[in-house]
């Protein structure tokens, strides 16, 4: 049986909102990575734009900010955290249901989390 051994969200450059090379944004991409080397996404449309500077941003600050942007989410219409943590494992638990890999929201919730920038994000934050 197929399991995932790990979550990893891949991070790259996005286009800066109004073409500015100087404004920070990425796209970001959950995926589970199984123990067959396989990788099922899981969120693929996320990332951010920000007035911050690629002078000013660092490479922790990036991998800081993937972590919160592939959620669980800030809690809305009254929930708590809790429940919006319960219903985001859920959700990622079923997306891999779906693609026939059979995962628990508590496994994923309890599985490492890497997060690699692309060698064009890396150079990105390099050259400011």
């Amino acid at each position: 049986m197929t399991t995932v051994v790990r979550l990893e969200t891949a991070v790259d450059l996005d286009e800066p909102a109004g073409n500015d090379p100087r404004r920070v944004s990425a796209a970001a991409t959950l995926s589970a990575v199984l123990d067959d080397g396989r990788r099922i996404a899981l969120l693929n449309d996320r990332g951010w734009d920000t007035t911050g500077k690629w002078e000013t941003t660092t490479v922790d600050e990036i991998e800081n900010t993937a972590l919160t942007v592939v959620g669980p989410d800030e809690p809305f219409d009254g929930q708590t955290r809790e429940e919006e943590a319960a219903a985001h494992w859920r959700h990622l638990a079923a997306v891999l249901r779906e693609r026939g890999v059979a995962a628990g929201p508590d496994t994923l919730r309890t599985l490492p989390h890497a997060v690699v920038l692309s060698d064009r994000l890396r150079n990105r934050v390099r050259r400011a």
